[in-house]
């Protein structure tokens, strides 16, 4: 059995207890785990609505009512892996560089251990704080990005850092191999005709919301497992992603958007492929009175749990099948 997991769901009520991820224990350890689930509440690299500090705080509180398993998996992720809600991040307001420093700081030893970090944001801005600690140790890594904006701008109000820029900086730093990166769900208007084209020529391949419609989900889910193969992958998803009438709480909805169903779907479909990091970034509750984003955000998450989980149970019976040819030899 695993040593850290989810408190039984009747030992208490969903709605008492502290608030920890999914009802787990909070303890900040690098020991007998598989995943860390990580907030990162900084908010201030936002260029519209602030506020997502405060979304790691909503994602927990709500994801009391998320459970272990997974019918269409058919599995108990907790069977699995071991994981813990090790807290938040020391942010520092105003100050992404500092923020970076710590992210590095406290992420980095994950890395090094093949521990898988799940973090909440927060803007979109803490991706590169995650990407300098995951290629210290993997070297540059492959983007599975969802989102409504290839945040690959160069700057805003003559700022370098922003949460429209990350993925061009990662890029920039080598922490990126873009030509096994992709970007899915680009809508809106736009500031510049060739944005899209902008984040084509740095490498990556960019997929709109309108060619995810017309292609189906079947197609959507070659086409990533093409590109990213058998490299090591790091997923972000900012919650924009879906239509804003399912996840109204963030900080620059775009309308026309993918429906949480969908999105769901696309997310359980990516088996076997080699994920070493993930975050959620963007919701911002103050603009949703029904926690409706913190819901999604939290379900999000913990498909991503059921990934890592897969990927632990194909190596048990890998190793199951090695030890049994050992045998018969």
């Amino acid at each position: 059995m695993m040593k850290y997991k989810q408190d039984p769901s009747f030992l208490q009520p969903r709605f008492s207890g502290i608030s920890t991820f999914m009802r787990l224990p909070h303890v900040q350890t690098l020991e007998d785990i598989n995943v860390a689930v990580v907030g990162v509440p900084f908010d201030t690299a936002q260029t519209f609505r602030t506020g997502s500090r405060l979304g790691p705080q909503a994602i927990r509180n709500f994801s009391s009512l998320v459970r272990c398993s997974s019918y269409y998996h058919q599995i108990n992720i907790f069977d699995y892996i071991s994981a813990v809600d090790y807290g938040d991040i020391p942010v520092v307001p105003g100050n992404i560089q500092g923020t970076y420093h710590n992210m590095v700081e406290t992420l980095g030893p994950m890395y090094e251990r093949e521990i898988v970090p799940l973090v909440m944001g927060g803007d979109h801005s803490i991706s590169l704080g995650e990407l300098r600690a995951a290629a210290k140790h993997y070297g540059p890594v492959s983007l599975l990005h969802f989102d409504a904006h290839t945040d690959t701008v160069d700057s805003y109000f003559g700022q370098k850092y922003t949460h429209g820029t990350p993925f061009r900086r990662a890029v920039e730093e080598g922490l990126l191999d873009p030509s096994s990166s992709i970007q899915i769900g680009m809508r809106g208007s736009l500031n510049n005709i060739c944005e899209y084209d902008e984040s084509r020529d740095l490498g990556f391949e960019v997929i709109t919301t309108e060619e995810i419609i017309e292609m189906k989900i079947p197609t959507l889910i070659s086409k990533i497992k093409d590109r990213v193969k058998d490299k090591p992958v790091f997923l972000s998803f900012d919650v924009d992603f879906i239509d804003p009438a399912f996840a109204p709480g963030t900080g620059t909805p775009e309308v026309g958007g993918i429906y949480p169903r969908e999105a769901l779907q696309i997310l359980r479909q990516l088996t076997d492929i080699t994920f070493i990091g993930f975050d959620v970034v963007e919701v911002l509750p103050s603009y949703d009175h029904g926690n409706i984003t913190a819901a999604l955000a939290a379900n999000v998450m913990f498909e991503l749990m059921c990934l890592v989980a897969l990927n632990k149970k194909k190596d048990s019976y890998n190793l199951q099948m090695l030890n049994k040819e050992v045998l018969n030899q």
